[in-house]
């Protein structure tokens, strides 16, 4: 990308950057409980839990001490609930090796982390120059350069990062770009492209992640029988970690207390 390009890009975002809440702190846990909440799920129910889970949780120590069942809990809304148990692992093993990892190689090492979440810590906690490519990022990149290998600007990988973040989530839309409005138009060769739509996400109504949440769900509550309820959707959740079954028979979240 250009320096014109690159500088067309930051001066838009110094005036049009969301204000969000993991924007404003480096500490890498609290990046951490953000990029896993943001993954697949909308930034406006994401900003309802981030405060709250950081209140309640506000270290690794203290998120690899709760209850299993008690983060799940927390969690209960946000979608893909795998993510929350990832997530506390990840907490348990910063707490296992004393501090948090600080190379991307590193970051990749823990639970859930890949490449993207590894290099988004390294860079909005750490400070290291690398491009975090996310769907909107990559998406930006291929279409303005055709290449997702840029280097972002020395200096402010920062800026880069959350500028095309936001430049992909509000303007360089999937299917309709809103071209008018986009400080790259001048020079994009995409300008004005329409693009086909994306592939549509199965039906949540009635499928069997709906049905897996639900279960999980009525566990939060407290522990159930599993009588009536489709076994393949107990068996996954067993395998997956997001229920157990106690000694007393009864399915429950995982290190729910058992009855005495």
């Amino acid at each position: 990308m250009s320096e014109a390009m690159q500088a067309a890009l930051l001066g838009w975002f110094g005036e049009s950057a969301r204000d969000l809440p993991w924007r404003r702190t480096r500490d890498p846990y609290a990046i951490l409980v953000s990029e896993v909440m943001l993954q697949q799920t909308q930034v406006a129910r994401v900003l309802e839990r981030y405060g709250p889970w950081l209140e309640r949780w506000p270290t690794p120590a203290a998120l690899a001490a709760a209850p299993a069942a008690d983060v799940l809990r927390a969690w209960s809304g946000l979608g893909y609930n795998r993510r929350a148990l990832s997530l506390q692992n990840a907490a348990r093993r910063v707490v296992e090796l004393g501090e948090f990892p600080r190379g991307i190689d590193e970051l990749e090492r823990l639970p859930g982390i890949g490449p993207y979440t590894a290099r988004a810590i390294a860079c909005f906690a750490f400070g290291a120059q690398v491009t975090a490519l996310d769907t909107n990022v990559r998406r930006v990149l291929e279409r303005t350069l055709a290449t997702t290998e840029v280097p972002p600007p020395p200096g402010r990988a920062w800026e880069w990062n959350q500028a095309l973040f936001d430049l992909g989530a509000q303007i360089c839309l999937a299917r309709i770009p809103r071209c008018e409005r986009c400080p790259l138009a001048e020079s994009c060769p995409s300008r004005g492209l329409t693009f086909a739509p994306l592939r549509r996400q199965s039906r949540f109504e009635g499928s069997r992640r709906q049905r897996r949440a639900a279960l999980v769900r009525e566990l939060a509550e407290g522990p159930r029988e599993d009588e009536g309820y489709d076994p393949d959707v107990v068996d996954s959740l067993l395998a997956d970690g997001l229920a157990v079954r106690r000694a007393d028979g009864l399915l429950a979240l995982p290190e729910e207390v058992s009855a005495p």
